[in-house]
């Protein structure tokens, strides 16, 4: 922006094509004047429309904005969906270059693999559920955002072509960002490799991964407390959350809403049908539920019946909110 002791171009003359709908397979787009320098007061909206079910890898093959810590000032965001719902934005970056010769990007359908870097997520094979294809080699580089404690995987379903030693078809992961970390353990950082080889396939898999710390935790200290991610700023969408409370044998545990604003009650039914907090006594999702909120209400403390309560936080693909702030005490 102007005013900064640095120059830029004039204002975007009218004609300058800025932004669009790309609707094809694959595509490239780029900053306004790239590879010179982009005109200040300038915004731009790229719509990426695939078909229905179909994923989009997007990659830079040249990035230079303006650097602040906050990206205050020069910017790009980018939004998992068509509405800028902020749920679903995956991450708001410049970098730290001074010069501001923009971006060039390039982005295709349903190519496996790329950099995840949001709190949660889902991984699946290619065409999954149907077959996967032969010769394919897919990496996915999970977390490396600011997103902390270790990773949780958790695979929903798999069917790969199996052989000793798994030298046909395999999935293999790495504690880290790349093949040369030994296998799985607990970084910040995790390397998800998919190798098919020439014949064979099978239905493939599909895997959810959370970052704990954030997403997945267990309490076992008498009296505690935690929030939904990133509170109080609002929550990620396509979130499953849980917070497991263990205390010793003879205690029971009562938990304290302090705060909370999710996404309201369904108009149709009444109910808490879309984001959502349960609450489980007995540790799993198996146990009673003693209660489910939405909206904001302000829950009276709910007390287990056990020394074991579970916490679980869905939310859906739109409309985030503030989230919640909760402590909680064991007693006997």
């Amino acid at each position: 922006s102007p005013g900064r002791g640095t120059s830029h171009p004039p204002l975007c003359p009218p004609g300058i094509k800025c932004g669009g709908v790309l609707s094809a397979p694959s595509g490239n787009f780029s900053s306004p004047n790239f590879p010179g320098l982009y005109p200040y007061e300038t915004e731009c909206t790229w719509l990426i429309v695939v078909a229905e079910g179909s994923s989009v890898l997007l990659s830079f093959s040249h990035f230079e904005l303006e650097y602040h810590d906050a990206c205050a000032y020069d910017y790009l965001q980018v939004y998992n969906g068509a509405a800028r719902d902020r749920g679903n934005l995956l991450g708001t970056f410049s970098d730290r270059h001074v010069a501001k010769h923009g971006f060039a990007a390039a982005y295709q359908k349903d190519a496996c693999g790329g950099q995840l870097t949001g709190l949660s997520g889902e991984i699946t094979s290619p065409r999954y559920p149907e077959s996967y294809p032969n010769d394919a080699e897919c990496r996915w580089s999970i977390g490396g955002a600011g997103s902390g404690g270790p990773l949780t995987l958790v695979f929903a379903d798999f069917q790969v072509e199996g052989g000793q030693g798994c030298g046909f078809d395999y999935v293999a992961l790495f504690d880290g960002p790349t093949a040369a970390a030994p296998p799985v353990s607990s970084a910040p950082h995790l390397l998800f490799l998919f190798k098919s080889d020439f014949n064979i396939g099978g239905r493939g898999f599909k895997a959810h991964f959370y970052s704990a710390g954030e997403c997945q935790e267990v309490f076992t200290a008498i009296k505690g407390n935690f929030s939904s991610p990133q509170y109080p700023d609002f929550y990620p969408n396509n979130l499953k959350c849980q917070w497991s409370i263990q205390l010793p044998p003879g205690y029971r545990v009562k938990v304290f809403f302090l705060d909370m604003e999710l996404e309201g009650r369904s108009s149709l039914t009444g109910s808490c049908d879309y984001d959502h907090l349960d609450a489980f006594d007995g540790g799993t999702e198996n146990g009673s539920l003693l209660g489910r909120w939405c909206g904001r209400e302000s829950p009276a403390p709910v007390t287990s019946r056990s020394n074991r309560l579970l916490l679980v936080l869905h939310t859906d693909r739109n409309t985030a909110k503030r989230g919640f702030s909760i402590t909680y005490v064991g007693g006997k």
